[in-house]
């Protein structure tokens, strides 16, 4: 797909809440953080303790601080010491675990601290400590085990912030480098197959590709966004014999979304949709579930992908993945933080586009 050009992006702060503790995330976090250095300024949110004893083995020389609020953040970067000598340090906001953590092992005990985690990167960003937040994944049921209710960080991000409607989008490059990269965002999200076609009526598409039209413009720095937008049913619904949503839902919509001059067009067939020869020419596609879009980008670029929370007040990345407990269990070194890299830079770039 098509890239924006723009000026270098600032360096901005980032905030890296570390994730579920018996997972990957605290090495990734603490691996791309100092990978990501060139760009960004990180601050990893997550258990003190069990951050500097991974960060002594995996970045040794390095000095660890820790804070404890992110309004320190800003503060303690402009005291740093300025040398080619100096080692730059790696900033920590301590939030405590209930107990230490058992790689690979989950204890709803400590489900609370992770929730805390975001709330406090949360506040961060609102207060413009941080301009963006980089997720690293959570465990679900470790903070449902922990008594609190909890479907996702996209659905508690959106009711903190007081926001009505989300999008998920998706973005990788692909493992092919002659190939465009991908991104590709979701009518719906975590439905059952069965619930999709209710769910997808002409208010909720509308807004849907309202928010990602926005955000393609005031995130992505792309003037004129070329969104490919597919089909529910097979074949686009067969003019009507496969299903009838793509005549009495999805295209009003595409051309209410034309006649006010954006660039979109569909319905589309899925199966064929995702090809160089459509894709080189658009910024992005609407997939109208979940594993109708995601499967055909983390083919592509799975590792390398980023899930990122359109139509929010703030910045949010993530990685494509889980917490990969088995991995964790295995030792360090075992996980690969690409993912994260790529979610911290994909972080700085859109901090670029957007006004402080």
């Amino acid at each position: 797909m098509s890239a924006a050009s723009a000026s270098p992006p600032a360096r901005p702060r980032i905030a890296i809440t570390c994730g579920e503790p018996a997972g990957i995330g605290p090495e990734i976090a603490i691996r791309a953080a100092a990978q990501t250095r060139d760009c960004a300024d990180s601050l990893l949110i997550g258990d003190a303790a069990q951050l500097i004893s991974l960060a002594a083995r995996l970045l040794p020389g390095v000095p660890v601080k820790v804070l404890t609020t992110a309004a320190q953040f800003a503060p303690a970067l402009q005291t740093e010491t300025k040398s080619a000598t100096h080692v730059a340090s790696q900033f920590v906001l301590d939030c405590p675990l209930a107990v230490p953590a058992v790689p690979g092992v989950l204890d709803a005990r400590n489900g609370a601290a992770v929730l805390q985690t975001l709330d406090v990167a949360l506040e961060a960003a609102q207060q413009h400590q941080v301009q963006a937040i980089v997720t690293a994944p959570v465990q679900k049921s470790t903070i449902n085990d922990a008594g609190i209710a909890f479907t996702g960080h996209t659905e508690y991000l959106a009711e903190k912030t007081g926001t009505a409607q989300v999008v998920m989008m998706l973005a990788g490059s692909h493992r092919d480098p002659g190939l465009p990269a991908l991104r590709v965002a979701l009518a719906t999200t975590h439905l059952a197959l069965k619930d999709v076609p209710a769910a997808i009526t002409v208010e909720s598409l509308s807004l849907t590709l309202a928010i990602l039209h926005q955000d393609l413009q005031q995130r992505f720095g792309i003037a004129q966004p070329r969104i490919l937008v597919t089909g529910l049913n097979p074949h686009a619904g067969e003019g009507g014999y496969l299903g009838r949503e793509e005549i009495e839902v999805i295209n009003p919509v595409v051309q209410a979304a034309r006649a006010r001059g954006w660039q979109v067009s569909g319905p589309y067939p899925a199966d064929t949709l995702f090809q160089p020869k459509y894709l080189q020419d658009a910024d992005c596609v609407l997939a109208m579930y979940h594993d109708q879009g995601l499967p055909v980008l983390k083919h592509a670029s799975f590792g390398r992908g980023v899930n990122i929370t359109l139509g929010l007040p703030i910045i949010r990345t993530s990685v494509d993945h889980g917490t990969a407990l088995d991995l964790a269990a295995a030792g360090i070194g075992h996980a690969d933080c690409a993912s994260m890299v790529e979610a911290i830079r994909l972080a700085c770039n859109m901090a670029s586009y957007s006004t402080p």
